[in-house]
């Protein structure tokens, strides 16, 4: 398996309206340099002033440059049967492929990142950017911001992931999209330009009907991860089906997940019916035992006539979860549902537990640090908005609890045209509120995934 790592040094910060100006190539086989292409790129485009003092590249160094197009034909041989590599891959990967595509050639290949490789093979870094992360570990940069000097320190720093790695980074290799295995009515290129952003998207067949819906922090990687997903026979059967996709930015990943969740059951697409039953089949339920005391128990939904206090999407989630609360709040791993015995839990015997599960604890004072924690999820009687991340740099994202019921969502601008909380109702959109949607609520307040809350 051969690898190229690449560096690219460019016009700007953004591969829609830069252009490369050097680009390094270095061929690894897995022990050592095998080859290298290094050249400075005339970019048809004067070179702004601030990258000038970065790189120190001068519109006169790449004057007699070759042009991109000269050395097109050569960068896809040298890069022939090869794995992508870089430092922060997106930027450099895609660079490259706006300039093929700028000549009408798709490149693709498949790429590996080694900032996400070398936080797994090398964590407790406090930093992972090139120049940092090079002098902790030794590696010399001649000549930083400049393609060969960074894309040789990324050779070195790859070689030495690659032999720590038992696996030889080959779980960090992102296997590009093949246009051939996807609906021959998908734009691939529709794909391509799939905002990294949080929101909601769609996926249609052939005959326009829509037959997923789905939310995610990402859009074009998850998007992605559908149309590799041949591991299950549903997933390569909606491979095939997909013939369109469309999107819509929330900003908030709270809000993804509510307008999911209201999509879905608007329109009950096909795939989201067969893959999902429920969005969070699994709850918390409190319940008295015989000797009065307080049980906190995760159950399937399905089987319960009661209420959850939370719920989550998979028994995983709610038994670590409630792994956390049971430390926090110092209850009992037997009265919980996570410690069979007939005595003593294992916490009780590390004094990390009152003694609740041999009735050592009174059932009064066990109860009222389980009540503690129920109050605390509750927000029954509450008023407050979650705000967060908007869809673009001149808003903000508002969820609105009002007296304990879900109220709706909506988008006000970035400083709220000088208006306060008591004002911000009317950028809501009001909706009705449902179970699913008020476990979605407090799961954002569970884990906190929002810029803050504001009470009213």
């Amino acid at each position: 398996m051969n690898f190229v790592i690449v560096d690219v040094e460019t016009t700007g910060g953004s591969p829609k309206n830069s252009k490369i100006t050097e680009i390094a190539l270095y061929k690894y086989d897995g022990e050592k340099i095998v080859d290298e292409l290094v050249t400075l790129i005339n970019p048809e485009i004067p070179i702004p002033d601030f990258i000038v003092r970065l790189t120190g590249i001068t519109d006169k160094m790449v004057e007699r440059a070759p042009k991109f197009y000269e050395i097109a034909k050569q960068i896809i041989e040298f890069t022939q049967e090869t794995i992508f590599v870089a430092h922060n891959v997106a930027f450099d990967y895609g660079m490259l492929r706006s300039e093929f595509k700028s000549l009408g050639f798709d490149f693709r290949l498949p790429h590996l990142c080694t900032v996400r490789a070398a936080r797994y093979v090398i964590p407790g870094h406090a930093s992972y950017s090139l120049g940092k992360l090079s002098a902790e570990l030794g590696i010399e940069i001649k000549g930083r911001h400049r393609a060969g000097g960074d894309a040789y320190a990324t050779t070195v720093l790859f070689d030495l992931l690659y032999h720590k790695d038992p696996n030889h980074l080959k779980t960090f290799i992102q296997q590009e999209l093949n246009p051939k295995s996807i609906h021959p009515n998908l734009n691939i290129e529709v794909i391509d330009d799939l905002p990294t952003k949080a929101g909601v998207y769609k996926f249609y067949n052939a005959y326009n009907q829509l037959i997923y819906i789905g939310k995610s922090i990402n859009i074009k990687k998850r998007v992605e991860q559908h149309l590799r997903n041949t591991k299950t026979a549903k997933g390569t059967q909606m491979i095939q089906d997909i013939a369109n996709v469309e999107y819509e930015l929330t900003g908030s990943e709270t809000i993804a997940m509510l307008l999911e969740s209201e999509l879905v059951k608007a329109n009950q697409p096909l795939y989201n019916r067969q893959l999902r039953k429920s969005l969070f089949p699994y709850g918390l339920f409190d319940s008295l035992d015989e000797n009065g005391y307080l049980q906190l128990k995760i159950e399937s939904i399905a089987k319960k006539n009661c209420e959850p206090i939370i719920q989550f999407s998979t028994r995983k989630e709610g038994h670590n979860y409630l792994l956390h609360i049971v430390d926090k709040f110092q209850l009992c791993q037997k009265l919980c549902g996570l410690y069979t015995t007939q005595s003593a839990c294992f916490k009780y015997t590390i004094k990390e537990c009152k003694g609740a599960c041999i009735t050592e604890e009174s059932n009064s004072d066990y109860n009222e640090r389980v009540q503690t924690y129920i109050d605390a999820v509750a927000f029954e009687g509450k008023s407050f908005f979650i705000v967060d991340k908007g869809r673009n740099k001149g808003e903000k994202s508002l969820v609105l609890v009002e007296k304990g019921t879900y109220k709706g969502y909506g988008y006000a601008p970035f400083h709220f045209n000088g208006s306060g909380p008591e004002d911000w109702n009317k950028f809501i959109v009001h909706q009705k509120e449902n179970r699913d949607i008020k476990t979605i609520v407090n799961l954002a307040l569970r884990k906190g995934n929002f810029v803050k809350l504001i009470e009213i």
